[in-house]
Order: structure tokens, then C-alpha cells, then sequence
């Protein structure tokens, strides 16, 4: 059954080793919860101005790793940027994520 998700849903993403590779890590949550507890060296660039910030992104040249308190904003502010051609993964829960980078 594992092998069929993984066909399906592919291998997952190293997160740890995107970060390596130089991926830059937005939080997408309010500057209040960005405040209470984040990824360090992360940027705070709230899910409802991310579309305003989308020049600045591509000017980095870097994939983005998006990231927020559950994972749902992220996947939103994930599909803004892939539609303006950013290389951009869901990193989900940045609690999550951060444990995934060790």
C-alpha cells in the first residue's frame, strides 16, 4: 500500500537538504505569530501581501520553502508563487519543518 502512495505522491521533498542548496524560508503567518516562534534566518512575508512581494522573491533566484501554522496559507501562498514561476515547495507547519532541518 506505502509503495502505491509513494508512486502516486512521488518520493517527498528532503526539505533539509533544499535548505542546504541555499532555499530561502517564508513564513506566511501574521508578524504577531511570526513573533511567538519561527524557523531561524526565516522571512516573515504574511500569505495576504505575498502577491505584492512576488518581484522581490524572483529577484533572489533561490527555491522557497513556504511555511505557516498548519499548512493550509502556506499551500495558498505556495500556488501564488508558482503561478509567477518561482520554484517553491510547501514546507507545511514551520514546527514541523523545523524539526525536519534538525
Amino acid at each position: 500500500m506505502f509503495s502505491f502512495f509513494k508512486k502516486l505522491f512521488g518520493p517527498g521533498t528532503d526539505f533539509k537538504a533544499l535548505k542546504e542548496a541555499g532555499a530561502i524560508i517564508i513564513d506566511v503567518r501574521s508578524p504577531q505569530e511570526f513573533d511567538r516562534g519561527h524557523i531561524q534566518g526565516s522571512k516573515n512575508i504574511p500569505v495576504n501581501i505575498i502577491q505584492r512581494e512576488v518581484n522581490t522573491i524572483k529577484k533572489w533566484n533561490k527555491p522557497v520553502i513556504t511555511v505557516c501554522q498548519s499548512g493550509a496559507r502556506s499551500g495558498m501562498a505556495k500556488s501564488a508563487l508558482q503561478s509567477a514561476g518561482i520554484e517553491v515547495y510547501n514546507g507545511g507547519s514551520w514546527f514541523g519543518l523545523r524539526a525536519k532541518l534538525g
